[in-house]
C-alpha cells in the first residue's frame, strides 16, 4: 500500500511543498500567536515530521522570535507573497507545522479532533471538535505577552 501524498504552497505559486502520510497532530489553535500569524480568529495545525515534508521549489524567508513559555517560533513564508506556510516550535522537535489552509484542494483533508487555547476563541467562533483545552500541555509561561 502506498503512502498518502499531498502537495500545497503559498498564494502566488513560488512555494511548494508536498507531504507524505498523515499528520503527527492536527488541531485548530486560538493562541495569539496564531491568530497574528494567520491574521484570523485562529489556525488551523498540522504538524508533520520533518522527514515526511519535501520542499519542492521556492525559497521561503523565516521570522524567528520567542513565546512567553521562552521557546523558540519560526515562521517560514513566502517572501513575494507573504503567505505563512509553515512553521518549527522548539516545543515540538522533529516536526514540522503545516498551514491547513495552505494545502491543494481538498485542503483539509486530515482529520481535526482537537482545539487548544481556547480561552482565546473569537465569540463568534463555535467549533464542534472531540478535544477542546483552556492552553497546551506546554503553556508554561516566564512572561505574559500572549498566549
Amino acid at each position: 500500500m502506498s503512502e498518502e501524498i499531498h502537495e500545497g504552497g503559498c498564494q502566488c505559486g513560488q512555494v511548494r511543498y508536498r507531504t507524505t502520510g498523515q499528520p503527527e497532530k492536527a488541531a485548530v489553535c486560538h493562541c495569539r500567536y496564531c491568530q497574528a500569524r494567520t491574521g484570523s480568529a485562529f489556525g488551523v495545525s498540522a504538524y508533520f515530521n520533518e522527514g515526511n515534508v519535501e520542499i519542492l521549489s521556492g525559497q521561503m524567508k523565516d521570522y524567528s522570535f520567542v513565546t512567553e513559555s521562552g521557546r523558540d517560533f519560526t515562521t517560514h513564508f513566502c517572501p513575494d507573497c507573504g503567505t505563512n506556510v509553515m512553521w518549527t516550535l522548539e516545543v515540538f522537535p522533529g516536526l514540522r507545522g503545516i498551514a491547513g489552509g495552505s494545502f491543494d484542494p481538498p485542503t483539509f483533508w486530515f482529520d481535526v479532533k482537537r482545539e487548544v487555547f481556547a480561552r482565546g476563541k473569537a465569540p463568534f467562533v463555535e467549533l464542534c471538535l472531540e478535544d477542546s483545552f483552556e492552553t497546551s500541555s506546554s503553556y508554561a509561561p516566564v512572561s505574559v505577552n500572549g498566549d
